[in-house]
This record gives C-alpha cells, structure tokens and sequence, in this order.
C-alpha cells in the first residue's frame, strides 16, 4: 500500500458544484452500461444515474462523502435518507425491500438508517482501502443520528459484495426488481 498516495488523500462532505460534476464523471466511467463484463466482472459496477440537481438535493439531507487526491473527486459515497424513497424512480424496489428485510429480528425500516452507495473508487486508486474509508466517513458525519447504514449490490457484482462484507456489511436479504437480482446488506455503524 502506497503510504504517500494514502496520505495525500483527504475525505470531505461534497460541498461545490465541481464536486459533484467530479462525482458524476466518475459515476459515468463506471456504469456498468459503460463497461464490458468482463470489466465488470474483475472491477465492480455502479448501476444508478444521479444528475447534479439530485446530488444537490441529496446533499442538503445528508452528507455526500468524496475522496479528494489533488483537488480531485477520485472516490465517492453517495448516501439517502428514507424521506428520499421516492426521488430515483430506478430504487424504488429496493426502499421496498428494506420494508420486508429483517436485521437481527427487526425489520430495516424499524431502524433509523441512512441508504449508504453508491459508492466508487476511480480505478487508478483501488486496492488502497477506499472503500471502507469513505463509508467510515459517512458514518462519522451522520453521528449517532442513525443505526445503520443500509444499501443493496446486485447479486452479479461479486467483487463490491465481497468488499462490503469485508467491511463489516452482512447479506440480510435478497430480491429481484424485475430486471436484476439483488443483496440488500446492512452495517451497524454502533459497532464501527
């Protein structure tokens, strides 16, 4: 692990409009409609679009974590409240599922729980432990105003599933939206 990379980069609330622009560039080069399966298969995938307007609004809810290496977003998480259930028509189906998916007993929605993910590392700065450290972020900046942090991969996107369970995320149920079949997976931030 390169030491000085790791020292140069710093994890901040997106705050201006050339952060999320950054975001979304990123977003763009690793959707998974812009990425053969073979890259999606070794690198991981994201599958939601946001525009600047959403992450925005988004923003104003709830921090949106980014990792910043030399002034640029290399690295992100995106995060929502349940009051944002209905504002990305594409997860719909999975705020549905965190109505039926239980969590050591309790049903998700029984819990105050933020939508943690999307969440990207730029491909040049993988393999440094991002990941967990922007989700660490998040759950630092949220307090204890929630429990957990609650989000769904899809079933396919084996490298971010192992990834997430690496971190502490726990498979809690799993569900098909018409077009993909997906993990929802929960992290207790209590326990972080």
């Amino acid at each position: 692990m390169n030491t000085d990379i790791l020292s140069a980069i710093t994890f901040e609330a997106a705050s201006t409009t050339e952060h999320f622009e950054q975001i979304i560039a990123l977003q763009n080069q690793n959707l998974y409609k812009s990425l053969s399966s073979h890259q999606q298969e070794q690198q991981g995938f994201v599958f939601a679009e946001h525009t600047l307007d959403l992450l925005q609004t988004m923003a104003t809810q709830i921090p949106q974590v980014i990792a910043l290496h030399q002034g640029k977003v290399i690295g992100y998480n995106l995060a929502m409240t349940a009051a944002m259930e209905t504002e990305l028509p594409s997860l719909e189906p999975m705020f549905r599922e965190f109505h039926k998916a239980e969590y050591k007993g309790r049903v998700l929605t029984d819990y105050q729980f933020f939508v943690g993910g999307q969440v990207c590392v730029d491909k040049d700065f993988r393999g440094l432990g991002l990941l967990s450290k922007l989700y660490n972020a998040s759950a630092g900046l949220v307090g204890s105003a929630y429990e957990l942090c609650v989000t769904e991969i899809a079933v396919r996107n084996t490298k971010s599933l192992a990834i997430h369970q690496k971190m502490g995320f726990e498979v809690v149920s799993t569900h098909n939206d018409g077009l993909e079949d997906w993990n929802v997976v929960a992290w207790d931030i209590r326990n972080r």
